[in-house]
């Protein structure tokens, strides 16, 4: 007889309320675990997806993410000729609101130009850009559907496909549009604005400008040696693939990772304490049983499974219960919750450590019970 289920049988509805109390707290943890990892994968999804091998920037800056980026948008020729480089292509970001069916939508809207470096990888529905101007491929964040139509500036666009996982560091889903459309919309004023500039002759410069030029390197080409020569120009810094996602990590993202890091810390600290109270709690109300089966000549490995087995049988449930529970409400969060198995399986192992050594506790104090205590009132 496993005198573990026998007694959990015996208490099955507090037993089977501990266990879902604890999966809730389960499920907080492996929350706070897939916001960490989705801050990190939002940041470097955009950055990501052009695949480049060299990203050329204003000089000065560590655009055209972590600060603004403005260069010359015929730089791209100058950059598409170097030696080693088999591509590149120009582009711009920018954030925008704008309104679709009843709400306001907040975008990031990348410009590229088809056929270049720049655009999506892979589109998930419908086709990519086909036309110079007015079609644009979404994020299915957004809630748009191939089809529709949403107004950007002061035209409409079309959206013709839809990709995955195309967003900014701060969770906003991307729009890819093309490069003149993207410039269009960095430089549209209000109309009253338009004759406040024409009546002082004013001339916009920003049309011509883009945020960076995008390499990607012909097989075996020198990556560093092309980023040395870029930087040797007056106007221009250049910087890897690696370097820029760095960069994104420790400027644009990396208080706000802190910080979830810090409170993902406290809380396994808080599910630690919490766990060990429950079991040793578990095992302080059996005591009476405990020094019940001493008497009757019950050997200790019997006990010490007991409690082991309980408390093993308490993490496992718990752990399973919040598993399932994030698995079924993490596409609801407002933000993208990324879980891996690697994080889930290190969850159970810190899970199983910590009823180990609460269960030990456990041990220590139904071993110190007196036999003669079961014959107590």
């Amino acid at each position: 007889m496993n005198l573990a289920l026998k007694d959990i049988r015996h208490g099955l509805f507090r037993f089977v309320l501990t266990c879902f109390g604890l999966g809730l707290l389960m499920t907080v943890v492996l929350a706070m675990i897939g916001i960490y990892n989705g801050l990190v994968s939002d940041a470097l999804a955009v950055v990501k997806a052009p695949a480049a091998d060299v990203w050329v920037v204003e000089a000065g800056t560590k655009g055209p993410f972590a600060e603004a980026s403005s260069i010359p948008a015929d730089t791209r020729d100058a950059v598409a000729r170097m030696p080693g480089v088999a591509e590149a292509g120009a582009v711009n970001y920018q954030n925008l609101e704008a309104p679709h069916a009843g709400r306001t939508l907040r975008l990031y809207v990348v410009g590229y130009e088809p056929g270049r470096p720049g655009g999506p990888q892979a589109i998930a529905e419908g086709r990519g850009i086909g036309a110079g101007h007015f079609e644009l491929v979404a994020d299915r964040k957004t809630g748009l559907l191939p089809g529709e139509t949403i107004r950007l500036g002061r035209n409409r666009f079309t959206v013709v496909g839809l990709v995955e996982g195309a967003m900014n560091s701060g969770g906003d889903p991307a729009v890819y549009v093309t490069l003149a459309d993207a410039m269009a919309l960095q430089t549209e004023l209000d109309p009253a604005a338009q004759r406040v500039q024409a009546a002082r002759g004013a001339v916009s410069v920003k049309s011509a400008s883009v945020a960076a030029i995008i390499a990607r390197m012909a097989p075996g080409a020198d990556v560093d040696l092309l980023t040395a020569t870029v930087r040797q120009w007056k106007h221009l810094a250049a910087m890897t693939q690696a370097e820029q996602e760095e960069l994104l990590l420790a400027s644009v993202v990396d208080k706000a990772r802190r910080q979830i890091g810090l409170f993902l810390g406290i809380l396994l600290s808080v599910s630690a304490v919490v766990i060990a109270l429950i079991i040793y709690t578990m095992t302080m109300e059996k005591l009476k049983q405990i020094a019940t089966l001493k008497l009757i000549g019950a050997p200790d490995r019997t006990i010490i499974g007991l409690i082991v087995q309980q408390a093993m049988i308490l993490g496992a449930s718990g752990w399973g219960i919040g598993l399932l529970l994030i698995l079924t409400v993490k596409d609801y969060f407002p933000r993208r919750v990324v879980l891996e198995p690697f994080n889930a399986m290190v969850l159970a192992g810190i899970i199983a450590a910590v009823c180990l050594l609460s269960s030990a506790l456990g041990v220590r104090a139904a071993m110190k019970v007196d036999p003669a205590t079961a014959l107590g009132g």
